[in-house]
């Protein structure tokens, strides 16, 4: 056995929602630098004229590594980390919610009933993927305007501080600019949260049934990168116009539909699938790091509660 083992007692509610957010943070920490350069790449080609005047913005990624790189050496390092207070601040409401709650939602479907289809998984995923965005929003629009800023020139820069781009966003757009990008964001995490989470747990079941492996690390690190991979290709256009929406101007599109039909009409198809290989390395190892952890703090907490609890 490698790791914490299963615990006689399921682990609680309380113990999944805290053990999901921590365990999201973690590997939100790890797999930060692959996310923000996922995110340049997204938005490379489109413009604004004044960006179009901007040097800065100028600048051609290529490729993940291509990417990470030409942003240390004209930004420096901790470019590769911007927005990551809003990134952590995102996934402690947002991973909580969306993954900690979607077992109870699972047996508030079936009825508390031992079988579990596909319909109730799928329906438990859509339901917590979308009850995450309408608590955790606003962080993700902070996130993604830090990540595409360019640093290398202060002056340019539209936000200088988390709390202050907060501020600076709700005073010039709107209480309505921190919620902006909702409509595509709950798409794309119903679709992420449904693949993501259904295809762990069809993974992980299919192979503690059909396969030697035990429900230890092999496993978890097996089924999560399978369910990496699943939700990358899935979701890619979905996100990528996620991501230019949120980022973009006010009023430089009017929805997020008009968004992706100016993605069509001025870049062609392939601009859905901008930023794939950072979206699945990023995906991909998110995914192992967050469950493989989750797995383990469940495990690790409920010793603890065990422990605690029995007199010595």
């Amino acid at each position: 056995m490698v790791g914490f083992g299963p615990t006689d007692v399921p682990p609680t509610a309380a113990v999944k929602f805290v053990g999901a957010g921590t365990a999201a943070c973690i590997a939100d920490l790890v797999t930060f630098p692959l996310d923000t350069a996922k995110v340049r790449l997204q938005i490379q080609g489109e413009s604004s004229s004044a960006e179009k005047a901007s040097r800065a913005q100028a600048l051609k990624y290529r490729g993940v590594f291509g990417t990470i790189t030409t942003m240390v050496r004209t930004e420096g390092p901790r470019s590769l980390y911007s927005g990551l207070v809003a990134g952590l601040q995102r996934q402690m409401s947002f991973a909580s919610v969306r993954i900690g709650l979607y077992d109870s939602v699972k047996q508030f479907y079936t009825k508390g009933s031992d079988h579990v289809g596909i319909g109730c998984r799928l329906l438990a995923g859509c339901t917590t993927g979308a009850m995450a965005v309408a608590v955790a929003q606003p962080t993700d629009v902070v996130k993604v305007r830090f990540q595409a800023q360019v640093s290398s020139c202060e002056a340019n820069k539209r936000y200088h501080g988390t709390m202050e781009a907060y501020r600076t966003i709700a005073k010039e757009e709107g209480f309505r600019g921190l919620w902006k990008g909702t409509g595509p964001n709950i798409a794309r995490n119903a679709i992420v949260n449904c693949t993501e989470l259904v295809t762990y747990d069809l993974i992980k079941d299919a192979l503690l049934r059909s396969t030697p492996l035990t429900d230890d690390l092999p496993c978890h690190f097996t089924s999560a990168f399978g369910a990496g991979f699943c939700t990358t290709v899935i979701a890619s256009p979905v996100d990528v116009v996620k991501t230019r929406y949120m980022n973009s101007a006010h009023g430089q599109y009017s929805s997020a539909l008009n968004c992706a039909v100016a993605m069509l009409t001025k870049e062609g198809p392939m601009a859905f699938y901008k930023g794939f290989m950072p979206s699945f390395l990023r995906l991909g190892s998110w995914n192992v790091v967050m469950f493989v952890t989750y797995e383990q703090l469940k495990r690790a907490m409920m010793a603890a509660r065990h422990n605690w609890a029995t007199p010595l």
